[in-house]
């Protein structure tokens, strides 16, 4: 693990900022996991995160998806409602997001000390709560993805596996900061973009300028 990361390092130049097409080439260059890693984007925002009316919270449509699966729940109907009594019996959760009918939003508050802190929580900033169940699941299957801001004002996404070729990437990426620079809230007077950090999985992140 030591010898890979000191290699992966030796690659990165810690006082540049790079730029899209190089940062792309060079975050698949040093991805030497076993496995096929993510690339990551994390974004420093210039927002005070305590402040509601300042959070981010938005959905991207990435051209090429993220390359992984996700498990949706969909809480609709009586169906909806046995899995609300599931969740709140056991405790747990197995899926990676949840999708709600608006009117099941008031049941939902049973459990949303369940799903609030794992992220879970269906919302309809994030297109999350829809009278359009069907279509909502096939769009978040097929690249849909959402973003929103973590207790230090930051963003973390993922733009797809290191075996995608440079150009999804980029695409990829791009279709997130067009998304991002339009989810600025209006309160937040500021730079809003403070620095941008590019890395693949268990491997060493640097800073970029798009």
């Amino acid at each position: 693990m030591g010898k890979r990361l000191n290699n992966a390092q030796k690659e990165i130049d810690a006082n540049k900022v790079y730029g899209i097409e190089e940062a792309v080439a060079l975050a698949k260059k040093t991805a030497t996991t076993k496995f096929v890693g993510n690339v990551e984007v994390h974004v420093r925002l210039g927002i005070d995160p305590k402040q509601t009316s300042q959070t981010v919270r938005a959905t991207v449509t990435l051209p090429h998806g993220t390359g992984r699966s996700k498990k949706i729940a969909v809480f609709k109907g009586p169906e909806g409602e046995e899995l609300i009594k599931k969740i709140k019996e056991t405790e747990k959760v197995d899926f990676d997001m949840a999708i709600a009918e608006p009117a099941m939003m008031p049941k939902l508050a049973q459990i949303a000390k369940i799903l609030g802190p794992k992220g879970l929580m269906p919302n309809p900033k994030s297109g999350t709560v829809t009278t359009d169940i069907e279509k909502t699941v096939q769009e978040f299957s097929s690249g849909k993805t959402e973003f929103k801001n973590d207790d230090s004002g930051n963003v973390h996404i993922t733009i797809g596996k290191t075996n995608f070729d440079d150009n999804q990437l980029i695409e990829n990426l791009k279709a997130f900061m067009v998304a991002l620079r339009s989810a600025k809230p209006s309160e937040v007077k500021k730079e809003f973009i403070q620095s941008i950090s590019l890395h693949a999985t268990m491997c060493p992140a640097f800073k970029i300028k798009i």
